[in-house]
């Protein structure tokens, strides 16, 4: 085979195609893991405000679970947790115990 046939058959087999599936993978799995880390957070934080059970252990559970739901937005690009932390009502008392860079102001 030629070196213009090797071109030629570079051009028609299109590498690019097979970048953007794998890519299209890896945005599908990405979003999967934010999606399963979400559902984490929503599970702890309504057995936090259950009354049953050792509730610093279940805070706990709470905190880890949202550090663990920030870092995995954070590792998609998203740096903003405000309207997360608005919209799935975490609770202050979370997120104090994550650190000062995640506190917010209650008015």
């Amino acid at each position: 085979m030629s070196l213009k046939d090797s071109l030629e058959l570079i051009r028609t087999v299109r590498p690019e195609a097979g970048t953007a599936a794998l890519e299209h993978e890896i945005m599908a799995e990405r979003a999967a893991s934010i999606g399963e880390a979400e559902r984490q957070v929503i599970k702890t934080i309504a057995e936090l405000a259950s009354p049953a059970g050792d509730r610093p252990q279940r805070l706990a559970a709470a905190q880890r679970a949202v550090w663990q739901y920030f870092v995995q937005r954070e590792l998609c690009g998203f740096r903003r947790h405000a309207e997360v932390i608005r919209d799935l009502k975490i609770p202050a008392e979370v997120l104090n115990g994550l650190g000062a860079a995640h506190t917010i102001r209650r008015r």
